[in-house]
């Protein structure tokens, strides 16, 4: 009877380390997403700040196009 409230109480704190390690986990697989989100607004940002010089370029062929300098 002594060996099975022995093997009881140690399910029961496997049992209570499981439930921590799950929340743990929930908890990193959050930043996770988070970090996630970060990097697709980055490379967001970044695709928009190449935009930007293409269509300057394009305006100064045009420019220069119109005023024959090219």
């Amino acid at each position: 009877m002594e060996h099975l409230r022995h093997i009881r109480g140690r399910v029961d704190q496997i049992a209570e380390d499981m439930g921590e390690l799950k929340h743990r986990m929930s908890g990193l697989e959050q930043s996770m997403t988070l970090v996630k989100r970060e990097i697709n607004l980055s490379e967001e940002t970044d695709a928009r700040q190449q935009i930007t010089p293409d269509k300057l370029a394009e305006r100064v062929g045009r420019i220069e196009r119109r005023l024959e300098l090219s």
